[in-house]
């Protein structure tokens, strides 16, 4: 392979949205690509790397069995032992897909890391560029400083640090000595926090216990429960 061609290449797949989970990358920033095997269609753009794949660019690497990616389309995948990460946010899984736009799909035993906060389950879709937003319809956890949080469904904006749980959402809090769960659970951890739980809401905190259809739980800076 000529230098031209391999610059090329690595230029291709390290600009993919994969190496930046969203963030703005310059134009020049450093790209590599390591793979034992490469295939590049110079026609149709679309490019396949195997075996011990590396992608760097600027704070970004990807590591997996095998790389996809199509320059026309900016559509891109990830498979086999992957391993994501951009600054601090790291992401492990089977398999992503990346669409170009800002969204990725990922699948099997998916984990995210960022900074306090953690987010798991079998099929995740990632938006970065939406206040770091997780959907995991098939159910899963989210964690923070706060607690765990468990529900059928999940949907979190992990930097305004807003959880939506539905379907026997449950919420454990070490930090607040409390424990909450219903049919749907809307949790807000920043500033003036509270809980609002609907659908057979029950919570417990210390001694005290409290049931209802809808609760409200206003939660103070000390941890507590106002």
């Amino acid at each position: 392979m000529n230098k031209k061609l391999g610059k090329r290449i690595a230029a291709a797949f390290s600009c993919a949205a994969l190496l930046s989970f969203g963030a703005a990358q310059a134009a020049d920033e450093p790209a590599s690509l390591d793979a034992d095997e490469v295939t590049y269609n110079m026609e149709s753009g679309e490019a396949v790397a195997e075996g011990n794949v590396l992608m760097k660019r600027g704070a970004s690497a990807v590591t997996g069995a095998k790389a996809t990616y199509n320059a026309k389309t900016m559509e891109g995948t990830v498979e086999g032992g992957v391993i994501a990460v951009h600054g601090a946010t790291r992401l492990t899984c089977s398999f992503i897909r990346s669409d170009g736009n800002g969204h990725y799909f990922a699948q099997g035993s998916v984990r995210g890391t960022q900074e306090d906060k953690t987010f798991s389950g079998e099929r995740v879709d990632y938006y970065p560029n939406q206040n770091e937003y997780v959907l995991i319809e098939s159910g899963g956890t989210l964690t923070s400083a706060d607690g765990t949080f468990t529900a059928d469904r999940l949907e979190g904006w992990l930097n305004d640090e807003h959880y939506i749980g539905t379907g026997s959402a449950h919420l454990v809090s070490p930090p607040r000595s409390l424990e909450a769960g219903g049919d749907r659970l809307d949790y807000y951890g920043k500033e003036n926090g509270k809980a609002v739980l609907t659908g057979n809401a029950w919570a417990y905190q210390g001694n005290n216990t409290m049931r209802g259809n809808r609760l409200t739980l206003y939660l103070a800076n000390d941890g507590a429960t106002k």
